[in-house]
């Protein structure tokens, strides 16, 4: 049996693994690179023939994990793609606006370098179209938490909820192979403990192999109830200095967490009744999606729907859809808040409210998530004072703050927690980290429980004894 490591590894995005065992290939997520310095990566063929991939499991939607499925299917995979139901609903909304998303910088940047009289590796060709994504969605397959199934006669899989976004799950496989079973789980994203909308990570208790993120894996997040409070003061200090607060928002889980917060900020009368405009089509409709998918919630956010206290709806939220709400936005005179994806600012609408703010010094930048090396929020986060979008330079004259504790990520020591459950491990693989913070938790790892501990390169391969 073998184990290849094709992406998310000793960097965070661009998931993807691959279980090789009798003859049949089992593919763990299929993620886009999104880290400027690796997004090439999302154009070279991948080491094992699309067409000889015979089955696919998905952790979760976020387009670091499921935005190449739509390539995948336009090389020739047709196996079924095994994942939860909330995810199966959110993809399609995912997955059609990474398309969208492409189409539209792919004509942007046609023209562009038309003007300039210049070519670049990728200028006009996309990844997918949206019809990729159609015939991608007829292969998806929901499976309950808890329900184990069988991929193939040798190979069992179970999903457990990994407590990260809305159907965000765990993989456990039990491979069979001349009479001897091993297993090996997957963590997916391990999301924290006590989080809104959602219920907490599962804790797994047996496996010979793991595959454990590391996106935290050096540093421990501010206490939760101190996020309301951070949130109040950016959001009122803003506001005074007569700014807009612009937050680069992942459209699933990330968005919706927001609202949750605003709305009880908004409801105790903490923060002066300003406009939220989330413009971000594929948000709104996730949100939609949300509301639908009850059953997935916590008991908190559960007893407030019963309570008749949605947490996603409150006066001034205001959704937008078109491209020209998009830009009445920049009409509006009065301070205001301003949500718009992408989360670490690679693409869409948040570049062009960016582009209108960052100049602002009344204006604040929150950055609520992780921003990968390399893409336009990092560069903004780290105190560059011109940065480059669409093509031109900006001065950066905005405030810009970040929150922590916002990370849908366990922090060191819910990694840590989450290890320390399960016995019988022979070997760890750290992936879905920068690789200094996977090193490091690594040599933690070795130290305090004398395990086998790697951080695999990318497109490597392990023989699982």
């Amino acid at each position: 049996m073998k184990l290849h490591f094709l992406g998310a590894n000793r960097q965070v995005t661009g998931s993807k693994y691959c279980i090789d065992s009798m003859g049949q290939q089992v593919m763990i997520d299929c993620g886009m690179f999104q880290e400027r310095p690796f997004e090439d990566r999302n154009w070279h063929a991948c080491p094992i023939p699309q067409n000889q991939v015979d089955a696919l499991l998905l952790t979760h939607v976020h387009i670091d994990h499921s935005g190449l499925i739509p390539r995948l299917v336009r090389e020739g995979f047709r196996g079924p793609i095994y994942t939860t139901r909330a995810s199966v609903e959110l993809a399609e909304v995912v997955l059609r606006d990474a398309a969208k998303i492409q189409n539209e910088d792919a004509n942007y940047k046609a023209r562009r370098h038309a003007r300039e009289g210049r070519k670049s590796a990728y200028p006009e060709r996309v990844l997918f179209t949206d019809l990729d994504v159609t015939e991608s969605l007829k292969l998806f397959q929901p499976i309950s938490y808890g329900q184990p199934f069988k991929v193939f006669d040798h190979l069992q899989a179970c999903f457990f909820d990994a407590g990260h976004i809305l159907g965000s799950a765990m993989i456990q496989l039990d491979v069979t192979e001349q009479g001897r079973t091993r297993r090996i789980v997957f963590s997916g994203d391990i999301g924290q403990h006590d989080k809104p909308l959602i219920r907490d990570p599962t804790f797994l208790t047996s496996a010979d192999y793991a595959v454990m993120e590391s996106t935290y894996g050096d540093r421990e997040h501010r206490k939760k109830e101190d996020v309301e409070t951070q949130l109040e003061k950016i959001i009122c200090e803003t506001a005074r200095r007569g700014g807009n607060v612009v937050i680069p928002t992942f459209a699933v889980e990330r968005a919706q967490e927001l609202m949750f917060y605003i709305s009880r900020l908004v409801n105790r009368a903490r923060i002066p009744r300003l406009k939220v405009f989330v413009d971000s089509p594929m948000a709104v409709d996730v949100t939609e999606i949300y509301r639908g998918l009850g059953d997935f919630f916590d008991e908190e956010t559960l007893a407030m729907m019963a309570d008749n206290r949605p947490p996603l709806r409150f006066p001034g939220l205001t959704f937008c859809r078109s491209v020209n709400e998009s830009r009445a936005i920049n009409n509006y005179r009065k301070p205001c808040i301003i949500m718009a994806s992408s989360g670490m600012c690679t693409a869409g609408r948040i570049k062009h409210h960016l582009r209108q703010n960052l100049g602002r010094s009344e204006s604040t930048i929150l950055f609520v998530g992780y921003q990968g090396q390399g893409t336009l929020g990092r560069t903004i986060l780290e105190g560059n004072p011109i940065v480059r979008i669409h093509g031109q330079e900006f001065k950066v004259r905005a405030q810009i703050q970040q929150i922590f504790g916002f990370s849908g990520h366990a922090d060191r020591s819910g990694l840590l927690e989450w290890l320390g459950n399960i016995s019988g491990l022979k070997r760890l693989f750290l992936t879905h980290g920068e690789e200094s913070v996977a090193q490091h938790l690594a040599a933690e790892i070795r130290d305090r429980w004398k395990l086998d501990v790697s951080v695999p390169a990318y497109q490597e391969e392990v023989e699982l004894s």
